[in-house]
């Protein structure tokens, strides 16, 4: 994932975090970079804080409890990462609703995607009304990814409350 990103970003949001993948290792590899795990599981959460505390992590990277939807709307998460990062968090509507709203302008979105990525689960049409522009897709190592863009300004819709029921795109 590091590589796909590219330089160290001053500040991240890991969407669906879970065990900790990206999220963990990545806050090891980039030591000056702030980081937000976000994950509604309770247990996995107190997992996560505790890895956080054994990683000595803990001043630089906290863990957000609840819904990516219903966080990317607090002042205090909207539109403030520099990245967000995507593995197994959900189909490509979803997940690019969600991490737009995390998104500073500018920002950078890498998604996790099968080995051999394909462009058109991005639609250039849906990713504009978010805000986004598909960078490209490509392979580091074993691992897809894709790379969107966030441009201009953030529309106040998104994300909705629960994007999963109807995604923008399937």
């Amino acid at each position: 994932m590091a590589a796909a990103v590219g330089e160290a970003p001053a500040s991240f949001v890991d969407l669906g975090t879970g065990g900790g993948v990206p999220g963990l290792p990545l806050q090891l590899t980039w030591p000056r970079a702030r980081g937000i795990l976000v994950e509604s599981r309770r247990q996995r959460c107190r997992f996560l804080t505790e890895a956080l505390s054994a990683l000595h992590l803990a001043d630089r990277a906290e863990v957000e409890c609840g819904r990516a939807e219903a966080l990317a709307r607090r002042p205090d998460q909207r539109q403030t990462a520099e990245l967000v990062v995507a593995r197994s968090f959900g189909p490509p509507a979803v997940t690019a609703e969600c991490a737009v709203a995390f998104l500073a302008p500018g920002g950078l979105a890498v998604i996790a995607e099968p080995p051999d990525p394909e462009a058109s689960r991005w639609p250039d049409r849906e990713l504009a009304a978010l805000g986004f522009t598909l960078e490209g897709t490509g392979r580091a190592g074993a691992f897809g990814f894709a790379r969107l863009r966030r441009r201009g300004p953030l529309d106040e819709r998104w994300p909705r409350r629960m994007p999963a029921k109807r995604p923008l795109w399937s």
